[in-house]
């Protein structure tokens, strides 16, 4: 294993690792003794695929053991959040917003990346095994996804404002674990729905307001990307499918078993695929 000359300091813990300073230059993303070792190695790949292909994200070394848990090198990176920047200046609001969708419109640019799962299986597994679906519910959403259309394109799979750090050289973005290749339009529905749930928990109307503006305007800016030059028919097709992703992609986050959004999840399926709401 790499050797450091102090003893490494927590600067950030999640659900699944925690983030300590290694050596200069370096953190070590070290995972929690429950996370699977196979689920290491594949955020080893995928990192270094995504970092290939030439976009704004960190560098990442190897994977080591360090105090019997396995752990990922990273490069620093040092900025914070646009949501903490929003935060901060919420008059950079409009800027911002349009940052987000010029950079996720850039990483669907990208091809198919053979290290990475396809969106359609896990997509199909996550429905399959979501708790709270009824089976005329997950029967619904299976054949709402069969209907939509595969696509060969890098999506991130968990894009959002707070994923997004703005550094110094520019802004970088992080969190790969859920990246997949796929539908540029589903990608989009999930940043949607991750916004929108996140909103749904807000009491206060001022808040809801600004998020309602800035899931709007985010929306409008990137499905404008992701159909630049197209005509105007092709254009309206991109809106009727994103549409059409929403409550697929809603039924598949369920099976994150988020107590606090699986009622409003819930009503997104049954809203989007028009079921009755009394479940069978």
């Amino acid at each position: 294993m790499t050797d450091v000359a102090h003893e490494p300091s927590i600067i950030a813990r999640g659900r699944t690792a925690d983030v300590l300073v290694w050596t200069p230059g370096t953190v070590l993303k070290l995972f929690h003794t429950w996370f699977p070792e196979a689920a290491v190695r594949h955020e080893a790949r995928m990192a270094h695929a995504v970092h290939a292909a030439g976009l704004p994200v960190p560098a990442a070394g190897e994977v080591i053991e360090h105090d019997g848990r396995l752990g990922l090198i990273y490069e620093r990176v040092d900025g914070r959040s646009m949501d903490a920047e929003m935060l901060a200046h919420p008059w950079r609001l409009p800027q911002l917003t349009r940052l987000l969708a010029d950079l996720h419109a850039r990483i669907h640019a990208v091809g198919s990346i053979p290290e990475l799962p396809c969106q359609r299986k896990r997509l199909v597994s996550r429905i399959t095994t979501a708790p709270g679906l009824s089976e005329t519910q997950r029967q619904a959403a299976l054949e709402a996804l069969a209907a939509l259309p595969d696509g060969d394109r890098l999506c991130h799979g968990d894009f959002h404002f707070g994923n997004v750090l703005l550094t110094a050289r520019g802004p970088i973005i992080v969190d790969w674990i859920d990246a997949v290749i796929g539908n540029p339009l589903a990608d989009v529905a999930r940043t949607v729905v991750l916004a929108n749930g996140s909103m749904s928990m807000l009491r206060s109307r001022v808040k809801r307001a600004a998020l309602t503006w800035r899931t709007r305007a985010y929306t409008h800016c990137v499905l404008a990307l992701e159909t630049k030059g197209a005509q105007a028919d092709r254009r309206q097709q991109a809106q009727a499918e994103y549409r059409a992703w929403l409550p697929v992609v809603a039924a598949a986050r369920l099976d994150e078993g988020i107590q606090e959004i699986a009622p409003w999840l819930l009503s997104q399926v049954v809203t989007g695929l028009k079921l009755p709401s009394s479940p069978t």
